[in-house]
């Protein structure tokens, strides 16, 4: 019995897409956790994706007096009234972010007991927040973050290089408010929700060290700049630990995960009469292998009906990693699913969507793609070379060619990767 046609199926995985994304919008999650109004001031900061519409969503349900500076990536302001937005550069930082991050600093000095610092945290504030150590630039952290970017290193790995090269990440702003309480707002965009890694951890004691990220520098053959590496070996790059007194009393509210996002998409799969079977939120690995392996999980089900019986749909979040050794366009979604499509090897009644939950896949203005049965005889028959794409890194120009780009715009919010293959109908 075939459950979906072809337009039913595409229009099913938007919808679950879509479903998690708005699953994780601020206005539905920050409200909640807003904090009992201080004795003192309320100063609103924050970075991120998602940090202008955290933002927008304060002033919308704050009663009382307030101030604030938030900075997110460009194209993703929001109007507001008494939080500045400003807007700099992902995933490579460049000076309005720098600026930026001096200026949140200068925000917190001279604080006191009675007043409360509202922080607002989401993915992408790691780059947002470029602010060097002494005897490190701008310039160097840019070299920092596109070397890492093309390492082949996990997110979790990336950060805590980038914590102990911070003068604001890792702890350090919190620290810089004291003796102000802090209450941090995190949407995690990270693997198991770790918030030190929730961008790189602002607000967060650390209890990695340099020796750590020198470790991690080296599994990874990264060539950086012998001044950066100074201050590693140094141990002038240490951040700030647990037990500092300066963060004591600080509360950190994880409101959206990737987690509650990809329940909102099997609930959306449950209405439409498909399973959906969560295979996990923090999936890692190089994106080609993640999709080989849920391609043969799809391909079992669609043959064996196991593990799963169709209709079905597989989902799973995390983030996946991409080695970059092509001059393609990148983007670990779509790197993803070229590689799930190669491996289904046009299965009947298989088909795939994934992309970030910001909007943005890579550096690309694209959030990711989807596949069909006839994804690969449609890229034959255009004269692509689907294994050549692959090998290239070029995912995003493979599935622009084909129209199967999908495109959300800012979506304001960021919960990592979103990725779902539905299996329409098994053989049996």
């Amino acid at each position: 019995m075939n459950t979906l046609n072809d337009k039913a199926a595409r229009l099913l995985l938007r919808r679950m897409f879509d479903a998690a994304i708005a699953a994780a919008q601020p206005a539905l999650c920050v409200p909640p956790a807003l904090p009992a109004a201080p004795n003192g001031r309320l100063i609103v900061i924050g970075a991120g994706k998602a940090s202008a519409e955290m933002a927008r969503a304060v002033e919308r349900n704050w009663q009382g007096p307030l101030t604030g500076l938030v900075v997110t990536r460009y194209g993703y302001a929001v109007p507001c009234e008494r939080i500045e937005i400003v807007e700099a550069a992902h995933p490579v930082p460049d000076a309005a972010g720098l600026q930026a991050a001096r200026r949140i600093l200068e925000r917190v000095q001279g604080l006191n007991a009675d007043d409360t610092v509202l922080c607002l945290i989401s993915g992408g504030g790691s780059s947002l927040l470029p602010l060097p150590l002494e005897g490190i630039t701008l310039e160097d952290k840019q070299q920092v973050n596109h070397a890492l970017l093309q390492s082949g290193a996990s997110i979790s790995e990336m950060n805590c290089v980038r914590r102990h090269l911070s003068a604001i990440k890792g702890g350090r702003l919190a620290a810089a408010c004291h003796p102000a309480k802090v209450v941090t707002l995190l949407i995690s965009d990270v693997p198991g929700d770790d918030t030190r890694d929730i961008a790189s951890g602002p607000t967060v004691a650390d209890a990695s060290t340099c020796e750590d990220a020198l470790a991690i520098i080296r599994r990874y053959a990264i060539d950086l700049p012998e001044r950066v590496l100074e201050v590693l070996r140094s141990g002038r790059g240490e951040s700030i630990k647990p037990g500092d007194p300066r963060l004591a009393g600080n509360e950190i509210r994880i409101i959206a995960t990737p987690q509650m996002a990809l329940e909102a998409a099997a609930r959306v799969a449950a209405e439409h009469g498909v399973t959906a079977h969560i295979l996990g939120d923090s999936i890692e690995g190089e994106a080609r292998d993640v999709g080989k392996v849920m391609a043969g999980i799809a391909l079992q089900a669609a043959r064996r009906s196991q593990p799963f019986t169709a209709p079905c749909v597989l989902l799973s979040g995390g983030e996946t990693t991409v080695t970059v050794r092509g001059t393609g366009r990148g983007g670990r979604n779509v790197e993803f699913l070229l590689s799930s499509a190669i491996a289904l090897r046009g299965e009947a009644d298989v088909y795939g969507l994934a992309g970030d939950t910001d909007g943005v896949d890579g550096q690309e203005e694209i959030a990711g793609a989807c596949v069909t049965p006839d994804t690969l005889a449609r890229a034959f028959a255009a004269g692509l070379r689907p294994a050549d794409s692959l090998d290239n890194n070029d995912g995003h120009g493979f599935f622009q060619a084909l129209g199967d780009s999908v495109v959300t715009g800012p979506t304001l919010t960021n919960v990592n990767d979103f990725r779902a293959l539905l299996i329409a109908r098994s053989e049996d």
